[in-house]
This record gives C-alpha cells, structure tokens and sequence, in this order.
C-alpha cells in the first residue's frame, strides 16, 4: 500500500492550476513512527508526520490538497489506525476517515452535521471544522458524569493517594529562611510543611509564593536581596510579618496567613478536592495521629489535585463511556481561562508576558492576578517558554539570589539562571512547557494533567503555538464537581 517515503515538510498535493488548500491532520494518541496516507498519494505514497513539540505524543502534518471529498488513514508503528473521533467510512481498504474540503461557495455536507459524532483531534487551517460541528452534550448528561464522579471520591479515601515509599520533607519554624531557600532548591520541591517543636505539631506551609513576597518586600526597600538579610530571618518571624505584606499588596491575600490546612488518612478524596478550591492552595498534608488530643501527628503524605485527578483517570479508564464528559472537546465545555476573540468580551484575561520583560514584572503579575503561572510568548503571542511560581526556588542556585535586581533581570535570564549545566539555554524546552490543542477531549486533558508537577496546560494553536488559554487542574475539578 506504501511506496517510497517522503519528507515531513508541507505537502503539495494536486493538479497543477488548481486552488490547493492548507489541511492539517493530527494523530494524538502517540507512537513511535506515524504515517498517513490516502484517496489524495492514490495510496501508494506514505506521509511522515511529525512529533509536535512540547506534545511528544501528538503527531502532525500540513498538506494542501483540491477542494473535495478525500480518504485517509494512519500506518502507525508498522500497523494500520484509523481516528476513532474523526467521520469514518468502510472501503477498499477497510474503515478510513474522511474529510471533506469545501470551495468558498460550498456549503458544509451534511457529513459535518452537529448530528455525527465528529472528532476534534483534527485542525485544518481552513477552519472547516467548525464549533457548531462538535455534537454537544446535554445538561443531563455532563450531571450525570459529575455525580458519578462525587460518588467516586466520597467512596474513596487519602489512604489511596499515599505511595508504597517516599519521604516528605519538612522545615522546622526556627529555621534560617536563606537555608529554607537552599533546601527547597536542592531538593527540587516547591512546598514544605513547618513543625513547630515547641507546640509539638505542623503549624503551616513554607511555598514559593513565600520567597516572591520576600524578594519583592526587599526590592521595595532598594536593595539587593542578601545572604545577611536571609540570615537574619527565621521562617517563623518571616511569617509573623507576613500578614502586613500581604494586606499592603492586596487585601485578598491576607488567607495566606491562615492556620494550616491539612487533611486525614480517612478523609474523602471528595472532602480533599473541595478542601483544595475552598482554600485555594496546591498542597495539602495529608497528617496522621493516634492519639485522641492529636499529639504525636504523623506526616504521611503531601496531597495534590494532581493525584487524585489520576485517581480518576485509573477509576473510569476501561469504563469511560459511563462518562459521556469525557469525550467532549475542551473549547466546547466551560473550563479554563481563553484569550478572547475579537469583539468578544473579556471575563478574567489570560497574562501573558514577553520574555524581555523585567523578573519583577513578572513576580507582581504573579501575585495581583493570584495566578500560579505566565505564558511567555513572542510578539505573535506564540509560546516560548512558561514562568512558574516555583521558578523562583532557583534563584538558590550559585546564590544567583545575592547577585541580581528584579529590574534588571529578564525573565529570560531568570529561567536560564534554573536550567542544569546540562540542559541547553534557550527558551524552548517542551518538558517546561505542557501543552494541550483546544479540540482535545476533556479525558486527554485529565491524563496529561494528572501527571506529578503538571498543575496546567497552554492551550496553543495547533502549528503556530499560538496561546489560545490556559486550563489548570483547579480548572478541571471545579467543572467536575459544579463548583
């Protein structure tokens, strides 16, 4: 059925004088070597797409083809797919997807009717895939996913989120914050819980979002942040001031000073997962004691949506029809935040930065618009690179801390300043950036997300890596939770 091979560049495909049209076709389901072939190389000669990057897993190729009706079909790791989520027919060579392109003065087949169960793994330039093509799920049907959902975290309990090993680090609140700094960065974590020996318990959480507050109460100040000024703090003085901080940057954020939120080992995960959005934070220790006064406590486990999220994905994998939800394309559901189009109107927009902007730009876009993460995008807002909130612990690394100002550091050279010696600088790193296509179902979204340290996706252009959104864990389970 093949022939010869070509390159993975854009294919011309077609009479010559006629009017070809860019058509773009995705295989998201990952492979090692993806082929496609059709009605349009007669069958005989094969396509080599291409590994998309920063979505290792998603495989893509541009063709221009003649407007018309056209088959098509995958040759992945040397056996025959077809797109289960894309229009199918039965011919010669067994079940073959189908795509019809239109000339501007045809109307849509009835192929792409809101009645047929079109995919959306797909994007073509030409935008024939349209919204109003997607099957929409019904009010009664997306209830019907969340309830079956609740009923899985009310039956399930944070014993099944703890690992068969591992270690939990915590800080004790007497602890100079330049070593706190230190140890956070050489231990590769973002969060810690803080034991206070002298009330005998945990008492709070040390993040990231502490050391931006530090560095940007000293930038106020004039001054470069220091080792002396570090060693002169201990966490729990730090914390003690740092309620005035918070109500001078804005009055919202004064729920940082609040007592330790914390979870048990017979709590819910449903309890857990609301504990989460209620108090908008990431981590959630998960602490255990024997004792009726809760002497003693045990730490046992650092809880995240994301683990629960890939308690989900393991629950319903072999049984995802009962969930019709997770079938849907994220751009046709209410989840995540979306840049707007033109003309529309805006709710909360999505910040986005160049990466010559300023360090401390970026901390006080951080903080005001209390999100965990920046794009970095070029002047076509395409994306470059991502800056997060735990960014920031690597500024530890060869005290860069002692020797920068946040004017006058870029953004980046604040991600070079993190990358190991090993790694290559630059802006494009795919393992940084985790990035999602707007027409991919909600059931992919979930898996890649529910991956340790995934706590969001870009949502890009498939092609250009233009950002189009971003959609967070929190994003996922206030949808499916209705909150």
């Amino acid at each position: 059925m093949f022939g010869s091979g070509s390159d993975s560049g854009q294919k011309h495909i077609g009479v010559a004088g006629t009017v070809l049209m860019p058509t773009r076709f995705v295989w998201p389901y990952g492979g090692r070597r993806v082929l496609l072939s059709g009605s349009f190389t007669r069958w005989q000669d094969h396509i080599t797409m291409s590994p998309m990057e920063g979505c290792p897993t998603v495989f893509q190729v541009v063709c221009n083809l003649t407007p018309g009706y056209h088959q098509y079909k995958f040759f992945v790791d040397g056996e025959w797919r077809h797109d289960e989520r894309q229009p199918v027919v039965s011919g010669n060579y067994g079940v073959v997807n189908t795509i019809f392109l239109p000339r501007e003065s045809d109307a849509i087949p009835e192929l792409f009717s809101p009645d047929v169960p079109v995919g959306s793994n797909m994007d073509v330039d030409n935008d024939f895939l349209r919204l109003d093509a997607v099957p929409q799920i019904s009010q009664a049907e997306i209830e019907l996913s969340r309830q079956r959902i609740s009923a899985f975290l009310s039956t399930h309990t944070a014993y099944e989120l703890l690992p068969e090993s591992g270690k939990v680090i915590a800080l004790d609140v007497n602890l100079p914050v330049k070593q706190a700094f230190h140890v956070l960065y050489e231990q590769g974590i973002s969060v810690a819980p803080l034991w206070d020996f002298f009330k005998g318990q945990f008492v709070g959480v040390l993040t990231a979002i502490d050391f931006i507050l530090i560095l940007m109460e000293l930038g106020n100040h004039g001054s470069n942040l220091t080792e002396e000024e570090l060693e002169t703090h201990s966490i729990s003085a730090w914390k003690g001031g740092k309620l005035r901080i918070n109500r001078q940057i804005d009055c919202n954020l004064n729920s940082y000073s609040r007592s330790l939120v914390h979870g048990g080992p017979y709590d819910s995960l449903k309890d857990l997962a609301l504990r989460f959005l209620q108090n908008k934070v990431s981590t959630l220790p998960i602490i255990h004691s024997s004792s009726p006064d809760g002497s003693f406590p045990q730490l046992l486990h650092l809880a995240t949506l994301s683990g629960i999220l890939k308690c989900i994905c393991r629950h319903f994998k072999h049984s995802s029809s009962s969930l019709p939800i997770l079938q849907q394309p994220i751009c046709s559901i209410p989840i995540g935040t979306w840049v707007p189009k033109i003309g529309e109107s805006s709710g909360k927009p999505v910040a986005m930065l160049r990466p010559n902007a300023s360090l401390g730009a970026a901390l006080s876009l951080l903080v005001q618009a209390e999100v965990s993460a920046i794009p970095i995008v070029d002047d076509n807002d395409s994306l470059l690179d991502i800056y997060c909130r735990s960014d920031i612990t690597a500024l530890a690394k060869d005290r860069a801390y002692a020797q920068i100002r946040l004017d006058e550091l870029s953004i980046h050279q604040a991600i070079q300043l993190g990358q190991d010696a090993s790694s290559p600088h630059g802006l494009f790193n795919g393992q940084r950036c985790q990035m999602c296509l707007r027409s991919d179902p909600l059931h992919k979204v979930m898996e890649r997300l529910s991956v340790p340290g995934a706590r969001r996706l870009v949502i890009v252009e498939a092609g250009s890596k233009r950002v189009e959104g971003i959609i967070s864990v929190t994003d996922v389970f206030r949808f499916l939770l209705g909150c």
